[in-house]
């Protein structure tokens, strides 16, 4: 089986790693916890932005829409996409539709503007109850496990981008 072949049975996502001026990414609380996650689902609902790639949209357009309903946010510029795909599986009882996990691209992006901009009731869904500016390196500790090896992964692979922000402020 290709790869191709075993990524058709995940769900195209697109997160957004969103950088202020400081270096550090946005991270928002979920409104939605997983009840199964017991004492920890507290700390585990935090995460950056994500969501769902519709049919036809091109990556960076997914990226932008889901922060912008998620967020608020479109005072941003697009830095990065990450080159391939990360996938991470859902756990066990957990369905959503016929698909085994998600598979993701992410996109790193700048923080331009001012943050009264950031509204979590932007979406008539909202998806964050509060928000906080992150150091990249906490963020895998704050993910629920399911998901913790796509942002163990995304904290060193943005790591290098995050230094050259900080370099530029």
């Amino acid at each position: 089986m290709s790869i191709e072949d075993h990524l058709s049975h995940y769900r195209p996502n697109v997160g957004v790693a969103l950088f202020n001026r400081d270096g550090r990414v946005w991270i928002g609380r979920r409104v939605a916890d997983f009840a199964d996650l017991g004492e920890e689902r507290e700390r585990w609902r935090w995460q950056m932005p994500q969501g769902g790639i519709d049919p036809g949209e091109r990556i960076e357009e997914a990226a932008f829409r889901e922060l912008k309903e998620e967020t608020g946010v479109v005072s941003v510029r697009l830095l990065a996409l990450t080159p391939g795909w990360l996938a991470y599986d859902f756990p066990p009882g957990y369905k959503k539709k016929d698909w085994r996990g998600q598979r993701q691209k992410w996109a790193a992006m700048l923080f331009e503007g001012e943050e009264s901009e950031i509204d979590l009731a932007a979406d008539d869904k909202q998806e964050f109850d509060a928000w906080r500016w992150a150091e990249l390196e906490e963020t895998p500790g704050l993910i629920v496990p399911f998901k913790r090896k796509v942002y163990e992964e995304l904290a060193r692979g943005f790591a290098p981008l995050r230094d050259f922000i900080r370099m530029r402020a």
